[in-house]
């Protein structure tokens, strides 16, 4: 019988799990843990009761560990009996935590491991770049590549599609009839919705290449320039969006203002275009021909909850 554990459950780690659960490839022996902080199940928050509610009800089992707290030593004994470890909980997490995770995992010799790499090609963004907010990640690569223990597998997402739609980020605001690039309405960014990245990551596990590991594998729901989304926009709307640049001198600025704002960080990173995208004829979902969600896809389904974000 194999094994998984998904370390955290939040919106992509829920994802994970509905599709490894529900996939028509899974295994039947296949056992699935979910590994929860105590205090998600303290939380009088009735979204996070809802949340533990459906994970029960697909048959994952729930482990309380506190993975943040925890020593590299105590979280290697808790990853030591799975044969699959996919760590999603990343988000907010303390600096450092992707590392003792990544260490625990090969201390436990997990025959296979996915770490919170769900984002950026961080190979692509240079040493201690952007006050060294990514240096982590790049110290998870290399500590994969040096070892030959165990079996890993990135999987790069590019940004959440949900993420290009909230007036914080800044790219589209709906309500205000505003669009804007960031750094120059052709750069291009790469979105994947969280349910899709679940999708994928089932596929991953459970029909691996047939010529051997997955070390790397690049997902795509789409690639596309601003100068393209405004189009998209406009046209679903039908309605005429002011379109504004914020050059990379102004998100710096801003950035410099508010050194501590993470949406800022953001901002400047996909403004300067390191990492934050890929062909999607090149992603592991075209190679393989399943269809994801494409962003005329996504304002079609979203489009009421789009136009009233704030």
């Amino acid at each position: 019988m194999s094994s998984i554990l998904v370390v955290g459950a939040g919106e992509l780690g829920t994802a994970v799990l509905r599709a490894l659960a529900l996939s028509p490839k899974r295994p039947q022996a296949t056992q699935i843990t979910v590994l929860l902080r105590p205090e998600t199940f303290a939380s009088p928050n009735p979204a996070k009761k809802q949340n533990i509610d459906e994970i029960q009800s697909l048959g994952v089992k729930i482990q309380s560990g506190d993975f943040i707290a925890a020593s590299v030593s105590d979280l290697a004994a808790i990853l030591q009996p799975f044969d699959i470890v996919i760590q999603c909980a990343g988000y907010g997490m303390p600096k450092d935590t992707q590392v003792k995770v990544t260490q625990a995992a090969l201390q436990a010799k997990v025959p296979r491991f996915f770490p919170w790499q769900f984002g950026l090609d961080f190979d692509q963004i240079p040493e201690t770049s952007y006050g060294g907010m990514f240096d982590d990640n790049k110290l998870v690569r290399k500590l994969l590549r040096e070892q030959h223990d165990i079996d890993w597998t990135v999987v790069s997402t590019g940004l959440f599609m949900s993420y290009l739609f909230l007036p914080s980020f800044g790219v589209v605001d709906a309500k205000k009839r505003v669009v804007r690039a960031l750094g120059s309405w052709e750069n291009k960014t790469t979105v994947t919705l969280p349910e899709d990245i679940g999708k994928m990551v089932a596929e991953v596990v459970y029909a691996p290449s047939k010529e051997g590991s997955d070390h790397m594998v690049y997902l795509s729901g789409d690639t596309i320039t601003y100068s393209r989304l405004a189009d998209l926009v406009e046209k679903h709307f039908d309605v005429k969006f002011t379109r504004e640049l914020w050059t990379i001198p102004k998100l710096e600025d801003d950035l410099e203002k508010d050194p501590s704002n993470l949406w800022k960080k953001y901002r400047v990173v996909f403004a300067t275009g390191h990492g934050v995208f890929w062909g999607k004829e090149e992603s592991f979902n075209v190679k393989r021909e399943i269809s994801l969600t494409s962003v005329p896809n996504y304002l079609e389904r979203n489009s009421e909850m789009i136009e009233n974000l704030e």
